[in-house]
């Protein structure tokens, strides 16, 4: 496959690929009651990347996922690190190579990112040399990390103008929004929170009606978002494509291919420029030998000191008062509706 593009065997200096996370990831395993893992039909692309390896034996090797990547799924004890690894044994021995995965679980706001987005990197190179993780930059506190706190939403997106702004929220629950104040979610309205008795403690995934707040980092960009699933912003509206690719450090002269829909599905699947930028640089200081002169990343916002306070929330509309009640906690892990179905569907089968 590479000889048709003229790339000699062993001759690329990167593989760089991120399989689809759907076999692995928090949103299926809500869904389903587990991540399925390697028995998602997606998984099988993980064992094509194998293969592209081979073909192509690359000096380093820089693979992404979500965290479940490193765990087994649902009905199966293979992890999708396993099969990597056993991969690239495979080919050490068939090709005289010394592929050693070296695994980084990074949170993107650990790095001037202002967005808390962790996701697994595994790095190898050809040779079989070390690989550390780098250390953060950014902390909680702006008494560590040499002062450098947190990028915030603000820093990231407070200065774009109304023009920039993205559309309204829609669907059955958007007027509920105003009520719930930043940084919360669906669970200000439980017997937990400081809302309304709405809902029950933990009985939706956290990202119903997930809200921005202004001094503190986004929560993770969904790449594929119903109608009430955040992160919304403060503003209680959907977040523009300019606002979504400023949180995942696009630099503004970037544009994305096709409408609002294949453009959101684009930056939410993407890795953050700034981390790309790090690992890049961490990847040829340590791997392949070049002096790298220790810099900021050029793609993190500049910190800001004229973060408003937040909105105040607003009353309950009277439409949604008659869920007011008890409502039953979710049960645990493992034991919620995704389960639920997923047992009842077992049980018909045998049936």
């Amino acid at each position: 496959m590479l000889a048709e593009l003229g790339v000699a065997h062993g001759e690329l200096t990167l593989v760089s690929a991120g399989p689809p996370c759907q076999p692995f990831s928090k949103a299926s395993q809500w869904l389903s009651g587990g991540a399925e893992g390697m028995a998602h039909r997606y998984a099988t692309t993980l064992h094509a990347l194998v293969e592209l390896i081979e073909a192509a034996l690359p000096e380093v090797l820089l693979i992404e996922n979500v965290t479940g990547f490193l765990r087994t799924g649902s009905g199966n004890s293979i992890s999708g690190l396993d099969v990597l690894t056993a991969g690239l044994a495979r080919l050490n021995v068939k090709h005289g190579v010394t592929y050693q995965p070296h695994v980084l679980n990074l949170d993107a706001a650990d790095y001037g990112v202002p967005q808390h987005r962790r996701r697994v990197f595994v790095i190898a190179s050809r040779d079989g040399g070390d690989f550390c993780s780098p250390t953060p930059t950014h902390g909680r506190s702006p008494s560590v990390n040499d002062g450098r706190r947190f990028a915030t939403t603000w820093d990231a997106i407070g200065d774009l103008a109304a023009g920039e702004a993205g559309p309204p929220a829609t669907g059955a629950w958007a007027e509920l929004l105003p009520s719930i104040p930043e940084g919360g979610n669906y669970q200000f309205h439980t017997a937990r929170g400081d809302g309304e008795p709405l809902f029950g403690w933990r009985t939706r995934y956290w990202t119903f009606l997930l809200k921005l707040a202004k001094n503190r980092p986004s929560w993770t960009i969904q790449a594929h978002p119903g109608s009430a699933t955040g992160p919304f912003h403060w503003s209680n509206r959907r977040l523009s494509l300019r606002e979504l690719a400023r949180l995942q450090t696009f630099p503004d002269r970037w544009e994305f291919a096709g409408g609002a829909t294949a453009g959101l599905r684009q930056i939410g699947n993407a890795v953050p420029v700034a981390v790309g930028e790090l690992l890049g640089i961490e990847i040829r200081r340590q791997l392949l030998g070049h002096p790298v002169t220790s810099t900021p990343l050029a793609n993190i916002p500049r910190q800001r000191y004229d973060c408003p306070s937040p909105e105040e929330p607003m009353p309950v509309p009277d439409r949604y008062l008659r869920l007011r009640g008890q409502h039953a906690e979710h049960p645990g892990a493992g034991l919620g509706p995704g389960a639920g179905r997923r047992l009842d569907a077992r049980a018909a089968a045998d049936a």
